[in-house]
């Protein structure tokens, strides 16, 4: 992947953790046909990549992600032959299905504009934080859309509920940094000259667990989101500690935690 020639991204690798940069500042990173392209791709690679095993999503210049660039997308003549039949809708939805596909989980770093898609981006994320200057909203609507796009109306009540949620999508009203905080749509809120470092310090703790461990934890935790029933969060819950627990990394937790040490984990 670090060959990849990107465009519109860019992946820094930090050991384990990639950090991907929207990166078209220009435009405050909205979303081109090419960013899709390459997102797809980057997303796409990341299930069967054992060696990446947090991904940090963040964006260039003044803003996180405008979301979708209209005037490209008013000026595009020839349909997108992607998408599953549905164009570049299914294409662009694609992105996020493979966001929370991949085991790797996801931090979003966002700071200023984070609107319609690029909204959806930081929704998709596993865990978010902001900076002071973040706001993020449900634009669609704004443009004679739905808000009903890019699984918000997925993500979004189970994050905040569904009054909030329903108040922000049929408004297309923004949610500015304090207010994201309390309503727990971002777990923590910092500096603009924070964010970076807070973002970082999450990724060494994530790392510092099991690799496979983080890798349950992520697939768990979203699959009993949706479970029907107690009972059928817990058979996930088994599945994956006895999974873990036939792992040498768990006689080496025990062994470390005993001994008051950091624990040397293999790549299980």
């Amino acid at each position: 992947m670090t060959g990849t020639p990107y465009q519109t991204i860019t992946i820094e690798k930090r050991g384990d953790a990639d950090w991907l940069m929207l990166n078209r500042p220009d435009a405050l990173n909205a979303i081109s046909l090419q960013m899709v392209h390459e997102l797809n791709d980057y997303f796409g690679k990341l299930y069967h990549d054992r060696s990446v095993r947090v991904v940090v999503m963040r964006g260039a210049g003044r803003a996180f992600c405008a979301g979708l660039d209209i005037k490209e997308a008013a000026g595009r003549e020839e349909p997108v032959p992607f998408g599953g039949g549905f164009g570049f809708q299914g294409f662009l939805a694609d992105v996020y299905v493979k966001m929370r596909r991949c085991p790797q989980p996801i931090i979003a770093a966002v700071h200023g504009a984070a609107s319609g898609g690029g909204f959806a981006f930081a929704l998709a994320s596993d865990v978010r934080i902001a900076s002071e200057s973040a706001r993020m909203n449900a634009a669609f609507i704004k443009i004679g859309l739905s808000a009903c796009d890019m699984g918000v109306s997925y993500f979004l009540p189970r994050a905040v509920g569904t009054s909030i949620a329903a108040e922000l999508m049929l408004t297309g009203r923004f949610i500015n940094a304090q207010r994201a905080l309390a309503t727990g749509l971002v777990s923590e809120v910092v500096a603009e000259d924070q964010l970076e470092a807070s973002a970082e310090a999450l990724a060494q703790e994530m790392l510092a667990t099991s690799p496979m461990g983080l890798r349950m934890t992520k697939e768990g935790l979203s699959l009993s989101v949706d479970a029907p029933s107690l009972e059928a969060a817990m058979a996930i819950e088994n599945r994956n500690q006895l999974m873990t627990a036939a792992s040498p990394n768990m006689a080496e937790g025990m062994r470390a935690f005993i001994e008051k040490r950091a624990p040397n984990y293999i790549r299980d």
